[in-house]
This record gives C-alpha cells, structure tokens and sequence, in this order.
C-alpha cells in the first residue's frame, strides 16, 4: 500500500490523503448536516451513512477540531468515487497519544478498506506535532475489528475483560 500527503497543505485539496484504493477526505460542514438530516447525496454508497458516521455528525458541533486536518474523513473508493465510509481522529491528542475511530459500511466490508484507511490515516497522524502514539479501542467480541488493527500494524497494548487497546508508534513505522 502507498500513500501520500503533505504535512503543510496548501489549500483545501491538499487534504485529501491517498491509498492504493481509496481517498480519505475531510468531511464538510453541508456533509455532516446531510447525514444529520437523513437527506442522501447521489455518491454516498447505497448503506451510507452507518450508524457510526451519524453518530460522527452530529458531534461535529461540539467538536469542531475534528473537521480539521487532523480530523474525521470520508472514505471514498478510487475506482467508483462513492464514499462508503469515514474514519478519524478524536483531536486533540493527550500525552502524546491520539485515538482513532473507523468503520466501512456492510456492503463493502471484507475488501481490506478499513486497515488500508486506517493504516494511511495513522501515518498521517505521526505527521503532527506532539502526536507519538495513535490507538484504538476495541470490543474483543468483534474480531473483524481486531484484525483491522493487526492488518494496519497496529499491536495490542493493555487488555481488560472485554476491551482491548491497541496502539501504533512511530516506531512501528519503520519495523
């Protein structure tokens, strides 16, 4: 997988991030009211929004950081330029560590989307300032979710009984 971007964008386009496969674009403000809204945009994924991506959504007036660069964003396939996800990173980071959230709508799950995006968006996070660790949460009933962060390189960090952490260095991206 490759993918590129600038840690200084120039102008809004700039923002997008690139994989093999998808493009990960910041939200826009007319987005996020849509799938407020329940109102349906023609290059939307027939199952878009999930729950997850509404939930998102609405939250984005509460924290408006996580329309910024280092922010959530919609997952788009390359080939078909539907969006048929989104990702992101709950900013600011604590201690040097950043959390990450992701999820790909049913319809387009089992193609590897997730990690790809998740793998991509990692490295851009490691990108900012302060940023050391970005990791994730996970409910261990759900292994799906588990081997998305395996397959991005992320590796378990603490575990309780029904949760586990998963985390992704700098480090991690040389090794």
């Amino acid at each position: 997988m490759t993918s590129s971007f600038s840690s200084t964008p120039l102008d809004p386009t700039q923002l997008d991030l690139t994989t093999d496969r998808l493009v990960l674009r910041p939200w826009t403000t007319n987005e996020a009211t849509a799938v407020v809204a329940g109102t349906r945009s023609s290059h939307w994924a027939e199952d878009f929004p999930a729950d997850g991506d509404r939930v998102i959504a609405s939250l984005f007036g509460d924290h408006p950081d996580w329309l910024g660069v280092h922010g959530h964003r919609l997952v788009l396939e390359r080939d078909s330029g539907q969006v048929v996800g989104s990702l992101g990173l709950f900013w600011p980071p604590a201690d040097g560590t950043l959390e990450i959230g992701y999820g790909i709508v049913e319809s387009r799950r089992g193609r590897g989307y997730a990690s790809e995006a998740t793998r991509a968006l990692t490295e851009f996070a490691l990108t900012a300032p302060g940023v050391r660790t970005v990791f994730a949460n996970v409910e261990l009933s759900n292994p799906a979710s588990v081997r998305v962060l395996e397959k991005a390189g992320f590796r378990r960090w603490t575990s309780e009984e029904h949760t586990a952490k998963f985390r992704f260095t700098g480090a991690d991206q040389h090794g």
